[in-house]
């Protein structure tokens, strides 16, 4: 098959081919009630392919198949050494299919397939291999009470159950690592539910699950609508825990329907980002570190530095840097090489970001750079910069999720600091200076998950990440983003 003048492997062929269905129990099947929904090319609106529009009862069928193997199937009986070897093999295979994997991945989401092959792809291999390392090595304790030789008191981190994972499109293959590959180590069993609009990857994966030798039922993937299929994994009275990556008002939707047995939920949400650039910065590197910041998917990050804030002497000169860097941008489908930034995932979501862009100009932002669609094919949005808003507008209250940037200068760091805190989100910031006394001073009055110091972004498997406030509750990745997987029983033996 030829796309954008690129021959695509003839293995991302045969996948786009394939019949519509999806991994439950073991065996890939389509929905109950044989209904499909379509996976779109956002660079062109063509159709990729179609795949099950799973609902309630497919959910159901998954769920009965992932408690199955947590409480009787041979995973039951793995010990945590079988559990390390089966993540490394999974890691190894999604190495091995890199190629196929960052094609599926880039054309499901239009992300560069640069991006894909030498980012989204390779962490997703160390995401499993990292955690296949914390299989052995979750331990309990043992805590001396009472009179000495009366009794011996000890810790068991056990698995919580079955996970419910719901992941959103931006990072559809990392994210169902960030997911999958902690609930595994810990002994949990997982149903993924991939978003609607890019499931390619997380079908592929299922795939490499089984050829990593996890027995059935431990992974199932089910594709489908999130108020249908999504819906309905939230609040399964079966499934355990529930973790999820997405918008704030879904986190608020998924909390609500996890109520009804009171299931322990897991959230990384949505952001407004400040990025601070200090009087003393090295201007060169920010600018580069605030392009990166904001236009790195086109602005389909969480913690996207979607606020930045300039000390007011340096106004100028920054804006006038990033403007021709946003300027400079090569748009285009992910599949040529020359492209630095693609569409957005949907024309519902181009829209979304055009609304956002519209309501801030009539609350009187102005665009140094962009502020429009580009073409009438795809789902392109233009690299754009606003200046001329208070904090109190909704530009820069509102996630936009999008390649859209508010700029405004600052005098003071007490000033700054408040404004940047001015936040319902609390998710990541970024902070710009040659001073590392300023920068610690301030990276602590930051109410954010992370801070970047003269960087923006860099990550990490081994690094917690998460937000506080409306940016979620818990952490993923480290020790923590296993540690959420498991309970904390107290056995005690009276001697």
């Amino acid at each position: 098959m030829s796309l954008a003048g690129t021959t695509l492997h003839p293995a991302t062929s045969r996948f786009l081919d394939r019949p519509p269905t999806m991994l439950i129990g073991g065996r890939w099947v389509g929905s109950a009630r044989d209904e499909t929904l379509a996976t779109l090319d956002p660079a062109t609106g063509a159709t990729l392919a179609h795949v099950p529009a799973g609902g309630p009862d497919d959910v159901d069928l998954a769920v009965s198949a992932a408690r199955r193997a947590f409480e009787t199937g041979p995973w039951s009986r793995a010990t945590p050494g079988e559990r390390c070897r089966m993540l490394w093999r999974l890691a190894d295979l999604v190495d091995a299919a890199a190629g196929e994997l960052a094609e599926l991945e880039t054309l499901d989401s239009g992300k560069p397939l640069s991006a894909s092959r030498g980012g989204d792809i390779p962490a997703a291999a160390e995401m499993f291999r990292y955690m296949s390392g914390w299989a052995t090595k979750l331990e309990g304790t043992t805590i001396p009470v009472g009179p000495p030789g009366s009794f011996h008191a000890y810790t068991r981190p056990e698995p919580v159950g079955v996970v419910g994972a719901i992941i959103p499109w931006n990072y559809p293959l990392v994210l169902a690592a960030r997911k999958i590959a902690p609930a595994l180590a810990a002994g949990c069993t997982v149903v993924l539910k991939p978003a609607e609009e890019t499931p390619l990857t997380a079908l592929r994966l299922g795939e490499l699950v089984a050829g990593a030798g996890f027995p059935e039922g431990v992974v199932n993937v089910v594709t489908g609508y999130g108020e249908t299929a999504g819906a309905a994994l939230a609040a399964h009275p079966d499934v355990d825990r529930v973790t999820f990556t997405g918008s704030t008002d879904v986190g608020r939707r998924i909390v609500e329907a996890s109520s009804g047995n009171l299931k322990r939920v897991a959230l990384e949400l949505g952001g407004k980002s400040p990025n601070i650039i200090l009087e003393d910065a090295d201007v060169d590197a920010a600018i580069r570190g605030a392009t990166r910041a904001i236009f790195t998917n086109a602005g389909q990050v969480c913690y996207a530095g979607s606020r930045l804030y300039v000390h007011r002497r340096l106004f100028d000169r920054v804006l006038t840097g990033l403007s021709a860097s946003a300027a400079a941008i090569r748009l285009g489908h992910g599949m040529e090489p020359d492209t630095q930034m693609g569409p957005v995932v949907s024309d519902e979501q181009m829209q979304r970001v055009l609304g956002h862009m519209e309501r801030g100009v009539a609350q009187g932002a102005r665009a140094v750079v962009g502020g429009r669609r580009r073409g009438d094919t795809g789902y392109f949005v233009e690299p754009t910069i606003y200046t001329g808003l208070d904090d109190a507008t909704d530009l820069v209250r509102e996630e936009v999720f999008g390649p859209v940037l508010v700029a405004a200068p600052f005098d003071d760091l007490e000033e700054v600091a408040s404004r940047a805190n001015h936040s319902v989100f609390g998710l990541a910031a970024g902070v710009w200076t040659r001073d590392v006394s300023t920068a610690h001073r301030l990276a602590a009055r930051l109410r954010v998950g992370t801070v970047w110091i003269n960087g923006y972004g860099a990550s990490d498997v081994a690094l917690p990440y998460g937000g506080v406030r409306q940016s979620g509750w818990g952490r993923e990745k480290g020790r923590e983003g296993v540690e959420v997987f498991t309970e904390t029983k107290t056995v005690v033996v009276t001697l």
